[in-house]
């Protein structure tokens, strides 16, 4: 049977460098689970795999759109599925890896199929939120969708705003195209996790986030900002950013929230990931033990 070895963990444990290997080792090339690394203009926030790192192997969904292409999880799901479709015809296993905890999940297990939004509703509802604010939005939303809206973090706008987009451009409520079924792949899936102390994966994060302003993060936020409203920049790493070029703050406050923020999402990925029982757990110095695993596996 076809294989997929998902390698997979929090921002800044150390996945690249070792799925270059896992890589090398299985003759596979690299389909990139990122939500942000797919986009061309963000290459240093995101820590996208280097020029170099991707001449040694073949990576899919690096710097593949633009910042203002709208992209997202279900999207996602359907272009690595047509190019597993591909992979599959030359090689019994391909690896994909990265830390975005619904891009990986809507490959394994699926996602809901829910509707594309037109770019119209998308600048409406936008400018609705902007204009009129997070309570409005509510408001809409128990108007036409009270089943979701009961059971919705009613402080996490993107999701009210999306349900909302859901509802006024399908004349639907968003409750009826979330079916939470787990779809069946054609292929096996092998889950391998990486993680590290919680105390050395802080220190790594912090030596990235000073070796990203060094290799020029600010002139990249400032290349972007006149887009700062788009949900590719709405991330750690650039509001940031912004934040210090709109003098809510000196650089080295933005530098140091930048490294709160960036351990607060890790926590997140790695709580996430932690209530997956399938998944396979070693420290990334492993090597050795992971290859040896693979070839178990893949026997």
């Amino acid at each position: 049977m076809k294989r997929l070895i998902v390698i997979l963990g929090p921002t800044g444990v150390g996945k690249t460098e070792l799925c270059i290997q896992v890589a090398k080792h299985i003759g596979s090339p690299i389909i990139n689970a990122d939500s942000r690394q797919v986009f061309a203009e963000l290459p240093i926030g995101t820590a996208a795999p280097t020029a170099q790192q991707q001449a040694q192997v073949k990576h899919y969904f690096v710097g593949n759109l633009h910042i203002d292409n709208y992209y997202s999880a279900s999207m996602f799901e359907s272009d690595v599925m047509a190019l597993l479709n591909q992979l599959f015809k030359s090689h019994d296993t391909v690896l994909m890896s990265g830390g975005s905890m619904m891009y990986i999940d809507a490959v394994c297990d699926g996602i809901d199929d829910i509707p594309t939004v037109d770019e119209d509703t998308r600048e409406e509802v936008k400018h609705m939120y902007e204009e009129k604010g997070l309570d409005f939005v509510c408001d809409m939303l128990k108007k036409l969708d009270p089943e979701y809206y009961d059971i919705v973090d009613r402080k996490n706008y993107k999701r009210i705003v999306h349900a909302l987009e859901i509802c006024l451009s399908t004349g639907k409520t968003y409750t009826s195209f979330r079916k939470n079924k787990k779809k069946t792949r054609p292929f096996a899936i092998t889950k391998i996790g990486l993680n590290r102390e919680r105390s050395e994966l802080y220190a790594r994060i912090d030596q990235r986030v000073d070796q990203m302003i060094a290799d020029g993060l600010l002139k990249e936020a400032q290349a972007v900002y006149p887009h700062k409203g788009l949900n590719a920049l709405n991330t750690v790493g650039y509001k940031e950013m912004f934040d210090y070029m709109e003098g809510k703050c000196t650089l080295e406050e933005a530098i140091f929230k930048l490294k709160c923020n960036t351990h607060k999402y890790c926590r997140k990925q790695i709580t996430w990931f932690k209530r997956d029982q399938s998944i396979v757990w070693f420290m990334p110095n492993d090597e050795k033990e992971i290859l040896q695993y693979i070839d178990t596996i893949s026997q």
